[in-house]
């Protein structure tokens, strides 16, 4: 299947590493470079490079598997390891990996010589629905998630659904959270469908991916640089990012995805007080992302996570900005929302316990 974004097209299938192949064929790099992490490396870049007949040489670039490999540090020196490599702006960068690898290696690409050709080969459910589609790129700042980064759009992205199968069930459930998402903010029926026949740990259909990536195209296409509507990609992220950039910071990373539902429980209960969300679907929103991702332990400083959560990009002037629904399945973008609202809301998630 292939989906349309705002500017990259996106391939889904069994049949990517054959199509990415005879791209490939068709045109002239001067050289071509991988960039993988660790595990990457050993469980997904064997396979695709077994496909690619039209590649006589290349350069692998590894950096360790985690969050902590978005920072300035590994991009500087990723920047000095293509300076010596002697990649030139007709260079081609592959990059074969979950969201930190395609949110990293897309960032270098926009970069590198003010910007060479890339692709995405995303190995993780979260890459695949989310991180890898729509353009965005970026490195964190310390506990600052994506406080540095571009708009740029890849050649096309190559979804290989058999990836799947070389993750733990963990990094299944942390990309699902994404799917729910897209389910909360445009498509209730859909939310329905994935929390009827999800289980933990086991991977989504293909049809589900799919779908996912694209709603998250429709919207993008609407909106590229997040202007507006885009925005709405961003429910559960204000205090997701807020309680990732924590736990990171104190040495205890948790996944995006695992900080994304904690983020979702915190932004149903301010659209129940904002929007008048009714009571009905706030329980039902909640069950949903509990029966999938349990209720975390938030025994972290409710005064860290709210100083991060001030700093979110998404704020203005000085102003707590967020995305909430008036119903599921349905976003409202920039509510503002007082700091005495986002408190309560911050009491509600680290105090009260499932029923």
């Amino acid at each position: 299947m292939h989906i349309h974004t705002a500017g990259a097209a996106v391939s889904v299938g069994h049949a990517v590493f054959e199509q990415f192949n005879a791209w490939l064929g068709q045109q002239n790099f001067s050289k071509v470079f991988f960039l993988v992490d660790e595990h990457t490396h050993e469980c997904c870049l064997p396979s695709l490079l077994a496909a690619l007949s039209h590649l006589e040489t290349y350069e692998v670039l590894e950096v360790e598997a985690g969050e902590e490999s978005k920072s300035p540090e590994v991009l500087v020196n990723l920047y000095y390891a293509l300076t010596e490599l002697e990649a030139d702006r007709h260079a081609l960068l592959v990059n074969v990996g979950g969201g930190v690898v395609t949110d990293l290696g897309g960032f270098l690409a926009a970069t590198y010589k003010r910007g060479i050709s890339f692709v995405h080969f995303p190995s993780s459910l979260l890459a695949m629905v989310d991180a890898s589609v729509g353009g965005k790129t970026g490195i964190d700042l310390g506990p600052y998630k994506n406080q540095v980064g571009a708009f740029a759009e890849p050649l096309g992205v190559y979804v290989y659904p058999d990836f799947l199968e070389t993750l733990a069930a963990k990094h299944v459930r942390a990309g699902f959270a994404e799917m729910l998402k897209h389910g909360f903010i445009a498509d209730r029926a859909y939310l329905d469908v994935l929390a009827k026949e999800y289980t933990r740990g086991t991977p989504p259909s293909v049809s589900h991916i799919e779908r996912s990536i694209e709603i998250k195209a429709e919207i993008v296409a609407q909106d590229f640089r997040e202007g507006g509507d885009r925005k709405k990609l961003n429910f559960g992220h204000s205090f997701g990012h807020a309680f990732e950039g924590v736990y990171l910071a104190a040495g205890n990373a948790i996944l995006h995805g695992e900080a994304v539902a904690i983020g979702m429980l915190a932004e149903l209960y301010l659209s129940k007080k904002k929007l008048h969300l009714p009571e009905e679907q706030f329980k039902q929103g909640c069950t949903i992302v509990e029966n999938i991702f349990g209720r975390t332990d938030l025994s972290v400083d409710a005064e860290k996570v709210f100083a991060l959560l001030k700093n979110d990009k998404k704020n203005e002037a000085g102003k707590l900005r967020f995305v909430l629904l008036p119903e599921l399945g349905r976003a409202q973008v920039d509510v503002e929302v007082s700091e005495e609202e986002a408190m309560d809301a911050l009491h509600f998630l680290m105090h009260t316990k499932p029923a």
